[in-house]
């Protein structure tokens, strides 16, 4: 079986959903296949197609234009199916053009199923599936379900008349799919994101000690939606009860300038560091001399960074927004707060420092025990063999 995957770009480093599943899917002898809009990274792990580049200048995107259309010459009989399905869909003569260029390298594609990666991608591709004899697939994510919907309704309308089945990675995800206009008759699966539970055989031994210096770490982009101003404020009231930490947010993003002048104001200077990116085992070795983990978004799909927290053995202590809650399971795996309310945060942390040892380690015991048994990769790939059977 082919499976042709779209997405932006390849996974990098640090996407371990796409890249596992990418290796899983072959090691059981599936052909996968990446369709990308850019690929200057030089992936290596299957065969990468690009979409043709648009120039802003007029005489080479003619030249562009006429080398796309000489090379769907042997794909004519799709690219016809296709523009019958464009124009029955309502779509004007210039849009229908536009989609046949931009899509031509899916139009050549010759796969059983044709994944999106992001349901977003699948805008303006809602018909390459027929007319290529594919089946259509999408994954639904944060981004996807939370914000751009609210900037563009009913933006997934064309995707859900034509989509064979969809894939959520939460519960969650699959409710907002539903709010978002997911037809009732659709098949869905849920498939949650995975670990490499060979990269946490070691079970760390730790103790906190809130009359020490506390170690803590947020994995994130800096984002609006990751509510690291919330977060912030949180530690600055756990200052005041003179608790002496350390907080590292690993990850980069366009809120850094905001996020660090807000350290400034609330006077966390000599608290808090901003590491950057970091290599996924630099992020391992950050979290193994972690004591609390902090997910503090207002919106997560599920979170990879709290299911590795978790198998590092580190305390965690999440929002309620999105699909956290099921990641972390409250006062049994870890620790739930009502999103943007940083007195409710700093109370949570400054009990949990305040509990017993015994305690504390059996909460750590049982989140890791449930990570390893229930979130790794080799089961994943399992689900979404199932998914494509």
């Amino acid at each position: 079986m082919k499976i042709g995957i779209v997405l932006a770009q390849p996974p990098s480093y640090s996407e371990t959903f796409f890249n596992s599943k990418i290796k899983g899917l072959s090691e059981y002898g599936y052909t996968v296949e990446l369709y990308v809009r850019d690929n200057s990274s030089g992936y290596k792990n299957c065969k990468v197609y690009s979409a043709p580049k648009v120039s802003k200048t007029k005489v080479i995107q003619l030249f562009k234009t006429a080398f796309v259309l000489l090379g769907l010459l042997f794909s004519l009989k799709r690219v016809l199916t296709f523009i019958k399905l464009e124009k029955s869909a309502g779509r004007s003569k210039a849009q229908v053009f536009k989609n046949v260029y931009t899509n031509s390298h899916l139009l050549k594609a010759d796969i059983n199923w044709l994944h999106f990666g992001f349901t977003t991608l699948a805008i303006e591709s809602e018909h390459v599936a027929k007319s290529i004899g594919a089946k259509m697939a999408v994954s639904c994510r944060g981004y996807d379900m939370d914000v751009y919907p609210l900037k563009n309704p009913n933006c997934y309308n064309l995707v859900w008349k034509n989509v064979d089945k969809v894939h959520t990675i939460s519960k969650y995800m699959l409710a907002k799919a539903k709010a978002n206009g997911m037809l009732d008759a659709t098949k869905t699966t849920i498939i949650t994101p995975a670990i490499k539970t060979s990269l946490f055989e070691n079970d760390i031994e730790k103790q906190i000690d809130k009359t020490k210096l506390i170690h803590i770490t947020t994995i994130a982009r800096l984002h609006w939606i990751k509510g690291l101003d919330y977060t912030l404020r949180a530690l600055t009231l756990l200052k005041s009860k003179d608790i002496k930490f350390k907080y590292q947010i690993i990850g980069t993003g366009t809120e850094y300038e905001s996020l660090r002048f807000a350290v400034h104001e609330l006077g966390l200077e000599n608290s808090v560091s901003f590491v950057g990116k970091l290599s996924h085992q630099e992020t391992l070795n950050r979290l193994e001399s972690t004591d609390l983990y902090i997910q503090y978004s207002q919106s997560e799909g599920f979170c990879n960074a709290v299911l590795e927290a978790q198998a590092m053995n580190c305390l965690c202590v999440v929002s309620d927004g999105g699909a956290l809650p099921e990641n972390v399971l409250d006062n049994e795996t870890g620790w739930v707060v009502p999103k943007r309310n940083p007195k409710a945060l700093t109370e949570t942390i400054f009990r949990v420092l305040n509990m017993d040892a015994l305690a504390l380690k059996a909460i750590r015991t049982k989140a890791r025990k449930r990570v390893l048994n229930d979130f790794a990769i080799k089961r994943q790939i399992q689900s979404f063999i199932d998914f494509y059977e």
